[in-house]
This record gives C-alpha cells, sequence and structure tokens, in this order.
C-alpha cells in the first residue's frame, strides 16, 4: 500500500497554484492507486524556526528537561514520523523572492536531524530516509525553474538526496505573471504524465 504524504506551504490559500497542483497530484497517485493512504499538512499554519532551546533538546544538551525541550522534540519527532511513514512526498513549493518560502525552509530544518534523518560516516554524509520519492510542486511568477535566478529548486533536490530521498521530480508552473494560461497547461500537462 502506498503512503503518501502531501504537504502545502503557500500563504494564498485557495489562490495558490502550488496547491492546486499538490492536489492534483495527489489526485493522480490515489486515482491509480486506491488504497493508498494519505496524511496532510499545511506548514503555511505555522512550522516553528530552530532555536537554541531545539538544539539543545533535539541534541541531548545540557540537563534541562523543561516543558519547551519536550515540546520541541515533541514537533520535529512528529514532522519526521510523517516523512519516515510516507512512500512519496507531494511538496508544494511557491517561490518568494527567488526562494523557496521561509515555512517550507523551517520545516527543513525540523527533520535535518543527525543520526534521524542523516548520518556522518568515514565515507561521508549518508542519508536514513531512503526508499521514498519526492514530488515537488513548483510554482512562480517570474522564476523559471532551474534558471540562474531559482535558488529553491536545487537546494530541494540536494537537500532531499542528503536525507538519503534521491527521486525527485519537479511539476512546474512558471512563469504566471507572463502567461499564467500556458504555464498552467504545461503544468497540468506533467501532472498527467507522471507515473504511479
Amino acid at each position: 500500500m502506498m503512503n503518501i504524504l502531501h504537504l502545502d506551504s503557500a500563504i494564498t490559500g485557495e489562490a495558490s497554484v502550488s496547491r492546486k497542483l499538490t492536489a492534483d497530484i495527489v489526485a493522480k497517485l490515489t486515482s491509480q492507486n486506491p488504497t493508498a493512504t494519505v496524511t496532510y499538512r499545511d506548514l503555511a499554519k505555522g512550522v516553528p524556526a530552530i532555536d537554541g532551546i531545539w538544539l539543545e533538546a533535539t541534541r541531548g544538551m545540557g540537563d534541562d528537561n523543561s516543558a519547551a525541550h519536550a515540546a520541541a522534540v515533541a514537533t520535529s519527532d512528529a514532522y519526521l514520523s510523517e516523512v519516515k511513514n510516507a512512500d512519496v512526498l507531494v511538496i508544494g513549493m511557491p517561490i518568494y523572492n527567488f526562494a523557496m518560502g521561509a515555512l517550507l525552509k523551517s520545516w527543513i530544518d525540523q527533520i535535518a536531524r543527525a543520526g534521524v534523518s542523516f548520518r556522518y560516516t568515514e565515507a561521508g554524509a549518508e542519508g536514513l530516509l531512503t526508499g521514498k520519492r519526492a514530488i515537488i510542486a513548483y510554482s512562480a511568477g517570474g522564476t523559471p525553474l532551474g534558471s540562474e535566478i531559482d535558488h529553491a529548486s536545487a537546494y530541494m533536490r540536494f537537500i532531499l538526496g542528503f536525507f538519503g530521498i534521491t527521486d525527485v521530480e519537479f511539476v512546474a508552473a512558471d512563469g504566471l505573471i507572463f502567461d499564467r494560461d500556458g504555464a498552467l497547461a504545461r503544468a497540468d500537462a506533467q501532472v498527467a504524465e507522471l507515473a504511479a
């Protein structure tokens, strides 16, 4: 049975193109895998930024066993559990100011934990979240996917690979301010061609 983790991060609500794309991608996957389960998380509702308390709590530093430490670990563990249980991650990545939004970056920071999502060996870093597929719904007004002004997609491919998720593909609706209908049509065609 396929387990899908569906993440949205756009702050634009129902007007969001990336939200439309993630919903379409999940619909395509579930139509071809009727027994699939879907776990949904809307990162726009808030993702705590990592801080000193998070660092102490997740690395077992200091002697503080406070409620703040416990809450920091519980939040991070919840995000990690969702990723670990997923076979496919469908991630909405709208571009703001040529990069991913802060909420999506905070989610990445929450799951970037040595010994949990990656580890260092004598041979170098090793990702621990292997055997997963990621489909990124990329939406941008004027930042073409893979262009020199796109500071999000290469990082996303790298960091997921660092975690061991190397099967990464993008569905892109870019150039929306120039040709919205065309961008949406191209993205829809990419969704239609996705292998389930």
